[in-house]
C-alpha cells in the first residue's frame, strides 16, 4: 500500500513572531507541492499566531499534558492547543524520553486523540543501544507501549527517531532504517489490522536536503519528521520536493 509523504518540521525552542515569514513562505512552497502532506509543529507561543498568518496550512504543537487541566505548572492541555488553533501533536520526542515512561506517552496521545489531534508518535534507541545490536528490540517495545490502543477518529503517524542520530550530523543505513521500518509496519499490522495500513512511518534524525532524497527511497519510509533544517524555508522547501519526487 503506498501512502502520501509525510513531512514535517519542527521548530523545538526555536521561533519568535518575526519568523512568521518563514512559516509564510514554507506554507506557500508547499502549497506549490499538493502531493505531499506537510505540517509544522511550533513553539506553543507561536501556534495561534502562526494560525493566522496561514489558515488551512496544519499547524501543531510539540507536546501536550495527558491531564485535560489541572495544576500541572508550564504544561499545557489539548483543549487548549485545539483553543489555539493546532491540528495535531508530536509526543514521545526523544529527546524527551530520558524524562518520560511510554505509558506516559500512550496517555497523551489518547487524550489528543480525544480531543481531534492528529498524533505523531516517535521511538528510537540510545547510542548505547544501537552499539549493543539492540535497536528493533527497543524501538518496539517502546511501540508497544506507546501506541495508543485503538487508532481512534484521527491520523496516527510512527516516527522513527534513533536518538544518537539527533542534531548529530549522522544518520542510519538505508538497510538499518529499512529493517526498523519494517519492523514497525508488522507490529502495526498485528496491533491495528488492515486500519494499520494506514498510519504512515516518517523517519527522523539529522535529515536534510542533502540526504532527503535518499532517505525517501528506502522501503518502508513514508516521510520525515525535520528538526533544524525546517527553521527555514530555503533548507526546508527542498526537502518536500524531495518527497514529491519520491512519490
Amino acid at each position: 500500500m503506498t501512502l502520501r509523504k509525510y513531512v514535517v518540521g519542527n521548530w523545538k525552542m526555536h521561533g519568535l513572531a518575526a519568523d512568521i515569514t518563514e512559516i509564510r513562505a514554507i506554507a506557500d512552497g508547499a502549497a506549490a507541492l499538493p502531493q505531499v502532506d506537510v505540517a509544522l509543529c511550533l513553539p506553543t507561543t507561536l501556534i495561534h499566531r502562526a494560525v493566522e498568518a496561514v489558515p488551512g496550512f496544519p499547524i501543531g504543537a510539540q507536546d501536550l499534558h495527558f491531564l485535560p487541566r489541572g495544576p500541572q505548572t508550564g504544561c499545557i492541555g489539548a483543549e487548549m492547543l485545539v483553543d489555539a488553533g493546532a491540528r495535531l501533536t508530536i509526543v514521545g520526542h526523544s529527546e524527551r524520553r530520558d524524562r518520560e515512561r511510554s505509558a506516559e506517552v500512550r496517555a497523551k496521545a489518547e487524550t489528543a486523540q480525544a480531543n481531534g489531534l492528529d498524533v505523531i508518535v516517535c521511538v528510537g534507541e540510545s547510542q548505547a543501544a544501537h552499539d549493543a545490536g539492540e535497536t528493533l528490540e527497543t524501538v518496539c517495545r517502546l511501540a508497544i507501549k506507546s501506541l495508543p490502543e485503538r487508532i481512534g477518529g484521527t491520523a496516527l503517524t510512527l516516527s522513527y527517531e534513533p536518538v544518537w542520530a539527533i542534531g548529530s550530523g549522522m544518520t542510519p543505513t538505508s538497510e538499518e532504517i529499512s529493517e526498523v521500518t519494517e519492523a514497525l509496519r508488522s507490529l502495526l499490522d498485528r496491533r491495528y489490522g488492515e486500519k494499520g495500513r494506514g498510519i504512515r512511518i516518517l523517519y527522523g534524525g539529522s535529515v536534510n536536503a542533502r540526504n532527503a532524497a535518499s532517505i525517501f527511497a528506502i522501503p518502508g519510509v513514508d516521510g520525515a519528521l525535520v528538526g533544524g533544517a525546517s527553521l527555514k524555508a530555503t533548507d526546508f522547501l527542498p526537502i518536500i520536493e524531495a518527497a514529491a519526487v519520491a512519490g
